[in-house]
């Protein structure tokens, strides 16, 4: 979405944050093992990871610890996930530098746009976002990260059969993606209880904290449908 000064909407506030020496130092010296540069053409998975395995993008992981176990405990896929927060990312980097792993790539930048520039179409086993800022005020729900344009986007990335993950403890928010996506022909919501979490999706600590508060969570799952 555009302004009418060309500047585009963004889903997030980029907040720089105080580096702690661990995450500075794990960007220093073993981000060169993790991070990828973001690049203004499509990109080859070849030779990319140690292992040519099926691709998961992952939009916003916070401070990362739910991404990390997640790709520990999936060895059978590769990651490419996003983030613009330097705190998060160098936790990331620090924990995944303590299991060593090897299935996982890094982008500082908008998710967004490394899907429309970077990835040819239906080049993705799923997609996760968990805990999308819900920009809850009337006036700021054009920021929100989940919308119309932005499903049709992942549509066309994610491979028929692929998985669309998305989680949120916000319910107006996540009864609106639920809405859209039923109403988008290219998904089928497969699961039913949404308040129920995936045993494949571990808790974050946002999600605890909200939790705590008495907020419910919603995992939406939804299959990437071959054209009728």
């Amino acid at each position: 979405m555009i302004l009418n000064n060309s500047r585009p909407i963004r889903s997030y506030i980029k907040r720089q944050g105080r580096l702690t020496n661990a995450q500075k130092n794990a960007i220093e010296f073993h981000g060169r093992n993790y991070l990828m540069d973001f690049q203004d053409k499509h990109i080859s998975f070849d030779n990319l990871f140690v292992k040519n395995l099926p691709i998961v993008f992952e939009i916003g992981f916070g401070m990362g610890g739910a991404t990390h176990q997640i790709t520990k405990d999936n060895p059978e896929k590769n990651y490419i996930v996003t983030d613009v927060h330097q705190p998060g990312i160098g936790n990331l980097i620090k924990l995944c530098t303590l299991d060593s792993l090897e299935n996982i790539k890094i982008i500082e930048y908008d998710g967004l746009e490394v899907l429309r520039t970077m990835f040819i179409n239906h080049c993705l086993l799923g997609i996760n976002i968990f805990f999308p800022d819900p920009w809850h005020k009337k006036r700021h729900n054009k920021r929100r990260l989940i919308n119309k344009d932005s499903l049709e986007l992942f549509s066309k990335k994610i491979m028929f059969g692929g998985m669309l993950h998305i989680a949120s403890d916000w319910e107006p928010y996540a009864m609106k993606i639920i809405d859209l996506i039923r109403q988008d022909s290219n998904y089928q919501i497969i699961n039913n209880h949404f308040n129920e979490r995936p045993k494949f999706r571990p808790e974050t600590k946002y999600e605890s904290r909200g939790i705590r508060l008495g907020h419910k969570v919603w995992d939406i799952l939804a299959m990437r449908r071959k054209p009728l």
